[in-house]
């Protein structure tokens, strides 16, 4: 079977997903070949703090509602069924055995490279994957940028991260232009990350 569908894989918390994540998931399809982007909500991310983050359910619900009808994007809980702590290596080749005809690419933030040694396998990611970045503030010459299986991209940099949101939330600040509406509804809704 021919492989003919670069599908990005945008791995994340998403606690919550907010308009920094759309504006890269749009680049990529628009401007860097992907014909779609997944946005694979992590239950539990083994290197990080879980005390603020919203169930997994919340989450995801947050992003369908993010991506609406665009048919680019798909929201994927995949990582829900397999085993925990969940590691990205074991769900790349979940999804390549699922999904055959699809070639999947790792996408995120030059960030990612700090920790990128502390993954599960990550040599076999280097080896069998790419690895598709967009520029994060004080990452961007890290040593793996060099690597053959790493392309980075010239997405606009948008320094806008999920723990400023929350913060802001809970010190009663409007972060309302920085959510798609119908996640600030939600928030709103439920009273998340008060």
């Amino acid at each position: 079977m021919s492989i003919d569908k670069p599908t990005a894989l945008f791995f994340g918390s998403f606690n919550p997903i907010h308009i920094g994540h759309l504006c890269v998931a749009e680049y990529l399809v628009e401007f860097g070949g992907m014909d779609e982007v997944w946005f694979v909500v992590s239950p539990l991310n083994p290197l990080k703090d879980k005390a603020t983050l919203l169930s997994d359910y919340a989450r995801y619900e947050m992003a369908q509602e993010a991506i609406g009808q665009d048919t680019r994007f798909r929201v994927s809980d995949i990582e829900f069924h397999l085993a925990r702590p969940s590691y990205t290596i074991d769900t790349l080749a979940h999804l390549s055995e699922k999904y055959p005809g699809r070639q999947f690419i790792l996408t995120g933030g030059t960030d990612l490279l700090v920790s990128f040694h502390k993954w599960k396998n990550y040599e076999q990611i280097l080896e069998h994957y790419k690895l598709l970045l967009y520029p994060r503030h004080g990452s961007d010459d890290h040593p793996l940028t060099k690597h053959s299986s790493v392309t980075l991209i010239d997405a606009p940099r948008i320094e806008i991260s999920a723990s400023f949101i929350r913060g802001a939330i809970k010190n009663k600040k409007s972060v309302r232009y920085f959510l798609p509406d119908a996640v600030y509804r939600l928030i709103d809704k439920y009273g998340y990350y008060l």
